[in-house]
């Protein structure tokens, strides 16, 4: 039988369905797809929130739907770091990532077109949850071999100890599950 916690984000109730990460840790996942409604406010509660930026930079792939409604509302473009190099990415730059919720390393890749698009301008790191902070460094990374300056980072939730940092803006605390 799944085990739900009910939050409000963006004046909007949705039921979390919790997952065990570990013997003795559950998460209550956050996934945007499919949830346009939640996506238009929560973009709109944000976007009022981040300071000026010039382009939206996001990580593969949950958070896509996040970067793409920003955008659409800011007029501003987006890019993707991707989780792996596609045949039309030339002279690709890496960083690697843990995450809570993948079990092994990745990588994030940006192409020199993406490079080239972000290079010297205000970045805004989008994602849907930060929680230990290891996928919004990499990001970070990404945007200093760019050659591109953090406008800011913003994120719908800011989970467990996430919630008490001063480097991210997001719209609601999402607690761990400690059993």
């Amino acid at each position: 039988m799944s085990e739900f916690y009910t939050m409000k984000i963006a004046g909007l109730e949705r039921n979390l369905e919790k997952f065990p990460v570990s013997d003795s840790l559950d998460i209550a996942a956050f996934i945007i797809f499919g949830d346009v409604e939640l996506t238009i406010k929560g973009c709109k509660e944000l976007l009022d929130r981040v300071p000026e930026f010039d382009v939206i930079l996001t990580p593969e792939a949950k958070s896509i739907p996040i970067a793409y409604e920003m955008a659409r509302q800011s007029g501003k473009p987006y890019v993707i770091a991707r989780k792996g190099v596609k045949v039309y990415m030339r002279n690709s730059i890496e960083v690697s990532v843990n995450s809570i919720t993948t079990k092994n390393q990745q990588k994030l890749y940006l192409g020199e077109t993406e490079v080239n698009s972000i290079k010297g301008k205000r970045v805004l790191i989008v994602d849907d949850v930060i929680s230990t902070g290891e996928s919004l460094a990499a990001v970070r990374e990404l945007i200093a071999k760019a050659g591109a300056i953090e406008a800011a980072a913003c994120s719908f939730l800011a989970e467990g100890d996430a919630a008490d940092r001063k480097d991210i803006i997001f719209l609601e605390k999402l607690p761990l599950f400690f059993k």
